[in-house]
Parts: C-alpha cells; sequence; structure tokens
C-alpha cells in the first residue's frame, strides 16, 4: 500500500492553474468597474458623453496595447513569480486609484462637494467632463500597465505546469476567469455603488488582488522546485520532452530564446498576431459597452434589478459554454488522432461560427431585451472558447523560453483592435443620435442603427481572422532556436 501511495500522482498543476483563474477573476472585475458605473453613476457627476467614454475606453486599449509590447519580454526576463507580482500589484493599485477622481475634480474647481458637480451647465459642464476625463484616463494607464502582464504571466505558467495536449483545456478553465469575473461584476459592482459609492466600488475591488498577491507569494514555485509536486506529477508535466532531456533538464543551462525583433520574422507570430487583432476588440466592445447598451436601448439601468439579470445572464452562457471549449481540441487530438495545432485550428474554426448568430440580436431585441442576452451570450461563449485555443497555439510553436514575448506581442495587437472598436464606436454612437431618422440600416434609426453595424462586424471577424490564419500557417511547424 506505501508504495502505492509513493507513486500516485499529486495534482498540485490544478491549484497553480485555480490561482490563474483567480487572477484573471480579478483582473476582469477590475476592468469593468468603469463600464457599470459611468452610464448611471459617474457621468451623472461629470456630464460624460458617448464620446467621453469612449476615448477613455479607446486610451485604455491602446495603453494597454503598447504595455502588452513589453509585458511579454518583461515576464520572460523577471520570472513568472516576481513578474505576476508586480503585475498585479500595479493594476490593483491603479484600479484603487479611480476613487480620488471625484475628490481630484472637486478639487480642482474649487467645490465643497461632489454634489456641486452635477449642478453645473453650459461651459462649466463641458470643461468638467474633459478634466474628469483625463483624470480616469491617468488611472486607466497605470490599470492598463498591470493587466498588461496577466495573460504573458499565465500563458507562461500553463506551459510550465502542463503538456501539450492539456494546455488548451486548463488555458480555458483560467480564461473563463474572464467572464466568471465579468458575471460576478454586475452582481456587485452596480450594489456596491448604489449602497457606498462609486468610489468604495473602485477600492473594494481593487484591494481582492492584493490579497491574490499574498497567495502566489506561497504557493507558486516551478514544478521542479515546488515541494507539492511529487516525481509522477512531474513526469506527467514533462511528457512532451525526451528522455534525455528529462533526466539533464535541470542540470542544462536555461534554455535559448529568441531576440525580440526576430520574433517578426516568423509566420507564426503573425497568424497569432491576426487571431488577437481580429477578435479581441470584439470581447472588450461588449466587455465595456454590452451594460450602455441595455441603458440605452431597453432603459435597464446597471443597478435595476432586470439591468443586473441581463448581464448576469449574458455572463453565465460564457462561463459555462467557454470551458468546454478548451476540451474540444483535446477531444480531437486523443480520439481523432489529429496533432495539437490541427486540433486547435479545427476547434477555433467551429468557435468562430458562434459569433454569426450576433447578427440576430438586435432585430430580436426589438421582441424582447432577453434575446439580446443571450445571443450576446453565446457570441462571447465563442470568443472565450477561440481565445483558449489561440493563446494555446503559442506553446504548440514557440520554445518556452520565448512564450511570454509572442504572448505580449500578440496582445498588443489585440489592445489595438480594441482601441479601434471602442473609439469608433464611442464617435459612431454620438454621431448616429445626432442624425436620428436621417441615419437607417436595417430599419432601425439612430443609435439602434449603430449598434446594428458594430454587431455585424463583430459577428464575421473571427471567420475573418481563422481564414488569415489558416493561410499564414496551414500545418503544425513549430520554431526551432538555433544554436
Amino acid at each position: 500500500m506505501s508504495a502505492l501511495t509513493k507513486t500516485k500522482m499529486s495534482n498540485f498543476r490544478w491549484v497553480i492553474c485555480g490561482l490563474l483563474f483567480l487572477a484573471t477573476t480579478v483582473n476582469y472585475m477590475d476592468r469593468q468597474v468603469l463600464s457599470l458605473t459611468w452610464k448611471d453613476f459617474i457621468s451623472p457627476e461629470f456630464h460624460w458623453t458617448d464620446s467621453n467614454y469612449g476615448n477613455i475606453t479607446a486610451a485604455f486599449s491602446i495603453f494597454y496595447a503598447i504595455a502588452n509590447l513589453f509585458a511579454g519580454k518583461f515576464i520572460d526576463w523577471m520570472g513568472t513569480k516576481k513578474g505576476y507580482l508586480i503585475a498585479i500589484f500595479v493594476w490593483s493599485l491603479g484600479a484603487c486609484l479611480h476613487a480620488g477622481c471625484g475628490w481630484a475634480a472637486m478639487k480642482w474647481g474649487g467645490y465643497t462637494s461632489i454634489a456641486e458637480l452635477g449642478q453645473l451647465t453650459g461651459d462649466a459642464a463641458v470643461m468638467l467632463a474633459t478634466i474628469s476625463m483625463y483624470m480616469f484616463l491617468a488611472c486607466r494607464m497605470v490599470l492598463a500597465l498591470g493587466e498588461a502582464g496577466n495573460f504573458p504571466a499565465a500563458i507562461k505558467v500553463t506551459a510550465e505546469y502542463f503538456p501539450k495536449k492539456d494546455r488548451a483545456f486548463s488555458t480555458s478553465i483560467f480564461n473563463s476567469g474572464a467572464s466568471v469575473g465579468a458575471l460576478a461584476a454586475p452582481a456587485t459592482i452596480p450594489l456596491l455603488a448604489r449602497a457606498w459609492g462609486w468610489e468604495m466600488a473602485f477600492i473594494i475591488i481593487g484591494v481582492l488582488g492584493f490579497v491574490w498577491m499574498g497567495l502566489w507569494m506561497w504557493l507558486y514555485e516551478k514544478p521542479h522546485k515546488s515541494k507539492y509536486v511529487n516525481q509522477a506529477e512531474l513526469n506527467y508535466i514533462e511528457q512532451d520532452n525526451d528522455i534525455a532531456e528529462v533526466q539533464n533538464k535541470h542540470e542544462a543551462k536555461e534554455e535559448k530564446t529568441i531576440s525580440f525583433w526576430k520574433c517578426f520574422t516568423f509566420k507564426q507570430t503573425w497568424s497569432f498576431i491576426v487571431g488577437k487583432l481580429m477578435t479581441d476588440g470584439v470581447w472588450w466592445f461588449f466587455l465595456f459597452w454590452a451594460p450602455a447598451y441595455f441603458s440605452d436601448q431597453y432603459g435597464y439601468t446597471s443597478d435595476s434589478l432586470m439591468g443586473i439579470l441581463l448581464i448576469l445572464t449574458l455572463y453565465a452562457i460564457v462561463t459555462v459554454v467557454s470551458i468546454g471549449g478548451g476540451y474540444l481540441p483535446t477531444y480531437f487530438v486523443e480520439k481523432r488522432g489529429m496533432n495539437p495545432y490541427l486540433g486547435r485550428m479545427r476547434a477555433m474554426l467551429i468557435f468562430a461560427c458562434f459569433p454569426v448568430l450576433g447578427l440576430l440580436a438586435q432585430p430580436l431585441g426589438a421582441y424582447s431585451a432577453w434575446w439580446p442576452a443571450i445571443l450576446i451570450g453565446i457570441l462571447g461563449a465563442g470568443h472565450q472558447a477561440w481565445s483558449a485555443n489561440l493563446f494555446s497555439t503559442i506553446g504548440d510553436m514557440f520554445p518556452k523560453s520565448t512564450i511570454g514575448t509572442i504572448t505580449g506581442i500578440g496582445s498588443m495587437a489585440g489592445g489595438l483592435g480594441s482601441f479601434a472598436i471602442n473609439k469608433g464606436s464611442g464617435e459612431f454612437f454620438d454621431w448616429a443620435s445626432s442624425q436620428g431618422s436621417a441615419f437607417t440600416v436595417m430599419g432601425f434609426e439612430g443609435k439602434p442603427a449603430a449598434y446594428m453595424v458594430v454587431f455585424s462586424i463583430c459577428a464575421v471577424a473571427y471567420l475573418i481572422g481563422w481564414f488569415i490564419m489558416k493561410s499564414l500557417v496551414p500545418k503544425y511547424k513549430p520554431i526551432v532556436v538555433e544554436d
């Protein structure tokens, strides 16, 4: 019995996956506090328009994109333990700093209370909207700087703790933290804002990151150094390596990396860039604009029971459906005998079809707001399943020493896509509102017509991205670093 006990494999890799899930959950809750408070709590104080909010989300996206370009390299250089700690400290600090914007705006204008801000009119109100917008922009930049480190670190840790055949599934689990965070946010943030003010919503959610830092310092070490990983689990984790490499792995020199600029010479890099550029903006659009959409189109504010239920339904669908997305390529690999890359691409083609249902969201919304919630939820589930497999293609193609760098490069491209859609949408919505019935699309007028246009773009982005990726890298071809 004792011999059997000794050979039984530990499962600490799933504890690490759980930590990645928690970090990603906190990441998306911090990111969503503004989207759930601006329309009904912040805007009345600061007189924001859709363009003001669009500028903030666009600036966050572009700075996030720039930060991602260097975040991956930073994680590769600093290492996953220290790098992840620094990233979450910075973004948690940035999240808490948002709470000071109201006080800063009050002091800037020489007012005695924040309530006076909502009473301003004319040029004073426009000036306040502009100044407060830049205050929030500064806080969003700090948030973006830290959040840029989350996915490069998480993908690198996944490559450290899981063999290739399990990476898409483990990635889908931790990546589901994005939808769980988006699910938890509407259930808590509007209520916090209504009970204690929008400032406390930022602070309470921001503090969660500091709690996570304690867990990470306590539990994380690389697999061969971790006291919680036994030899059986270590052998399972390293099953993709040659036997001789496993035996000498920790005596050998550190794996050679690929220089930053050389990464751009590989089609595999550009395939990942295209996948992120074409699709990340879709997810961020719905993350940032869904609460405003239900408020604008149906009158359900973010703190109303119906508004909360609609957003909860949307992200509940995303959470439940997307986790299964990581298992599908495992089925193709183990049951159909495909190589990991081919299995992932087959799965991604299937998931690229989910967003097409988004074309029906606005038309069916004429009957009930539940239809857009359900269809956008299916679209979001398709994105998260797509994203989990897209991230896993990096581990298939590149050496572990370069995974953080490639993740950062691709995430930069995703940030650029998000900048384009959020900046464009804010301006587009204000313009469409001003046009009224003069702007018509498929029977919709004004701002509803603008939503129809943006939904249509989101619906086809994944299929276009998949075909470009497939043309760049038609077959499995890993990168080999020459000595």
